[in-house]
């Protein structure tokens, strides 16, 4: 196993990450964005009422986004598993 090997398997694993968690840290940072101007605009100062907006945010986006992660998650682990024979060298 080369050193190109392993930065260009290192990379292609980073680029994998993000696209992955793109999605859930975009919707992530709107509604957080959305929920303080909306503290600042009504002056209402609690801390955990960003949680609960954030938390169904996220869990609608990952469920909407699955079946495209699980695609780049797929093509990933069979381009990792139909090279194998050059990471064992």
């Amino acid at each position: 196993m080369t050193e190109n090997l392993v930065i260009t398997l290192g990379r292609e694993a980073l680029y994998a990450v993000l696209l992955v968690s793109a999605p859930m840290l975009g919707v992530s940072l709107l509604v957080g964005l959305l929920v303080s101007i909306f503290q600042a605009t009504t002056q209402i100062q609690e801390q955990t009422l960003a949680f609960i907006p954030k938390i169904i945010a996220v869990l609608v986006t990952a469920v909407i986004f699955a079946p495209w992660i699980m695609k780049i998650m797929i093509s990933f682990t069979q381009n990792l598993l139909l090279n194998m024979q050059l990471y064992a060298k």
